[in-house]
């Protein structure tokens, strides 16, 4: 597929994000998925037209991550990573407005699964090393760009499968740029935006309970489907208490200060509920979270089963990810197994340094009234991976977003869509980014 950029009606970063949409590289998990192949090809003849050398590298047929360097100014530098993922979440068009995999643009928006997560900051990522290399210039810094495989499925056959399989691609790095951070939000009017400083652990789990199989119509108390929906039941209800770790503590101080509260009188819970619709995403990094997602059991309407397994998504705060698990194992009770289906760890890193300046200071030179807050994602990036390598991952896709739009609301949602301009507000602080720092 040709990278060539034909609408102009549309900014270049808007053309690469829809064309990126309109390759679907749906991830259903468990490898099972359509391949990101074309994507790569595509951002890769991107990347060959700007004089780069991208390599493609292949875990399984057709699940492809892309990665090339840009040299830098000043060769004496660490290397920065910059990077994306290329598969998304399933979408069912039948509950969205538009056909999801159509790049649809409308009412000032690009609309499609993968425009919030993370097809828009892939293309801000291309744009912004375009536009420095088309000038004859190049980034302060060598800039490594990797565009992976997999996220979804947490990177097992993306950013896992090179960082233990091809590590020498991100030597000489130290720090690295992704997503699922930089945007705005509404704080009582004040414009702040999220700098991503740390992430939950990760922990998906299968619950199975065991019984003994008999006709349905029996007096029956050894029913493996009871002991599991009583189980299941007692998670999902369990109460997480309020913990904070550095980042959010950081976070609520900062917020409490915003709106003119005592960070020692407010419960952190409801000083992040006044975020709106922000809130809710940042409220579930305040304390770890248990949600059962799948249920399996049963064959015949008249047979009583004698297995049955839940899946549950556990994500715990950086430190305290063995705790849960003992945990969840105690809510449930002995007679419940529980297999880890995947793991991975927590993330945090300061926020302070020469990074976390620069990222502040792009951001405030594109948008003079912002004030940028440190956070704790609730779910996880390809920065577990690249942290395996001692390299410190931040969340920096920056978007200046309408107040009153539910962007939280868009990862993995029905309708997903991204306003154009913020998509061009996002190009220009990378560019500012890689050109200073």
């Amino acid at each position: 597929m040709s990278s060539e950029i034909t609408d102009p009606q549309l900014s270049e970063t808007a053309r690469v994000a829809r064309d990126l949409i309109r390759i679907d590289t749906t991830n259903r998990g468990g490898g099972d998925a359509e391949p990101e192949l074309p994507a790569a090809e595509y951002v890769a003849a991107y990347l060959r037209e700007l004089g780069l050398e991208p390599q493609i590298f292949e875990s399984l047929p057709g699940r492809a991550s892309v990665v090339a360097r840009v040299p830098g100014a000043e060769s004496e530098l660490p290397a920065l990573v910059l990077h994306g993922h290329l598969d998304v979440v399933p979408a069912d068009p039948a509950g969205w407005s538009v056909d999801p995999f159509a790049g649809v643009i409308a009412d000032g928006m690009l609309w499609g699964r993968g425009a919030v997560d993370m097809k828009d900051m892939d293309a801000m990522i291309l744009t912004a090393v375009a536009e420095l290399l088309r000038a004859g210039e190049r980034p302060r810094r060598e800039i490594i760009l990797a565009f992976f495989a997999d996220e979804e499925n947490g990177g097992v056959y993306g950013s896992h499968h090179l960082v233990e399989h091809h590590p020498e691609l991100f030597a000489g790095a130290t720090a690295a740029i992704s997503e699922v951070g930089g945007y705005s939000i509404d704080v009582a009017g004040t414009r702040a935006y999220l700098i991503q400083t740390g992430e939950k652990a990760l922990d998906w789990i299968r619950l199975r309970a065991r019984g003994t199989a008999a006709h349905g119509s029996r007096v029956w108390h050894d029913n493996a489907l009871t002991r599991l929906a009583e189980a299941i039941a007692a998670l999902g209800r369990h109460e997480w208490p309020v913990t904070l770790c550095d980042t959010t503590r950081d976070l609520v101080d900062q917020l409490a200060a915003i709106l003119g509260e005592d960070a020692r009188e407010v419960a952190p819970d409801e000083l992040v509920l006044r975020l709106g619709k922000s809130g809710g995403f940042i409220q579930a990094s305040l304390r770890n979270t248990s949600n059962p997602t799948v249920l399996t059991a049963g064959y015949k309407h008249n047979v009583i089963p004698d297995t049955a397994e839940a899946l549950v998504d556990v994500r715990s705060l950086p430190s305290e990810q063995g705790d849960v698990l003992a945990r969840v194992q105690a809510i449930v009770g002995p007679d419940i197994e529980i297999e880890t289906v995947h793991s991975d760890i927590g993330l945090e890193v300061p926020f302070a340094g020469e990074l976390v300046d620069a990222m502040t200071e792009s951001l405030r030179r594109a948008d003079p009234e912002a004030r940028v807050l440190p956070y704790l994602l609730s779910g996880g990036t390809d920065n577990k991976a690249l942290s395996r390598l001692g390299i410190a991952g931040y969340g920096f896709a920056p978007l200046r977003l309408p107040a009153d739009l539910d962007f939280p609301g868009m990862f993995h949602g029905v309708d997903e869509r991204v306003p154009l301009d913020a998509l061009d507000f996002g190009h220009r602080v990378l560019v500012d980014l890689l050109r200073r720092y």
